[in-house]
């Protein structure tokens, strides 16, 4: 593999690389394995998700001590030539798991109001991809939160006739009663009370149904 020094794939300084092994990583194996699918179809699975939608968020607790948080929220695999792809997984560039919610909300000012998988958001065909994930997390003092993810524009693609699956969103509910979409990339200051809601993007289906 031959790469041009100062392009995203072969940064130099001073380029930023913050989201490199977590979301370029991601897009380059869809290219990847896009190309390849063009050779030998028959063992290219459809594109995953696309992404690791990095969430991170701090602030201080009711009794003034510190805390932050970072987690990865998994999508879905895109469907195989003889297999369906998997729900609300990590694919290619991982090592993380779920948090479990007693646990996140015993150590921290957050309550998890839901965690699901979001059924339907794998593309059809033959093979269906995987389905995303949907959480929903209540904030219950100030925080800074921050989103960095992909595939909310562009839904991962289907192979071999296979359809797209869905692409991801945030939304936020604020305490004070308005609603807002996000985009992939974002950091703020968020109320006690608001309600971040993120749907991550469903696995590409292969073959036609």
């Amino acid at each position: 593999m031959i790469t041009r020094p100062g392009t995203i794939v072969d940064a130099l300084p001073p380029a930023a690389v913050a989201g490199g092994n977590v979301e370029t990583s991601q897009r380059l194996v869809d290219v990847l394995l896009g190309a390849l699918a063009q050779l030998v179809p028959e063992r290219i699975p459809a594109a995953s998700a696309g992404t690791m939608c990095n969430l991170s968020f701090g602030g201080r607790r009711a009794d003034g001590s510190a805390f932050t948080y970072y987690e990865t929220v998994p999508g879905g695999m895109g469907a195989r030539p003889a297999a369906a792809g998997l729900d609300a997984v990590q694919t290619h560039m991982t090592n993380t798991r779920n948090t479990p919610i007693e646990a996140l909300e015993l150590e921290l000012p957050v309550r998890v109001e839901r965690l699901a998988v979001r059924y339907g958001s794998g593309g059809a065909g033959r093979q269906r991809g995987g389905d995303g994930l949907v959480k929903h997390l209540r904030f219950l003092v100030p925080v800074r939160v921050g989103l960095m993810a992909e595939r909310f524009l562009r839904a991962p693609y289907g192979l071999a006739g296979g359809a797209s699956g869905s692409s991801g969103s945030a939304r936020l509910r604020l305490a004070s009663g308005g609603r807002e979409r996000l985009s992939s990339k974002w950091s703020r200051t968020l109320a006690a009370g608001d309600l971040l809601e993120i749907e991550t993007p469903g696995g590409g289906g292969y073959g036609a149904s």
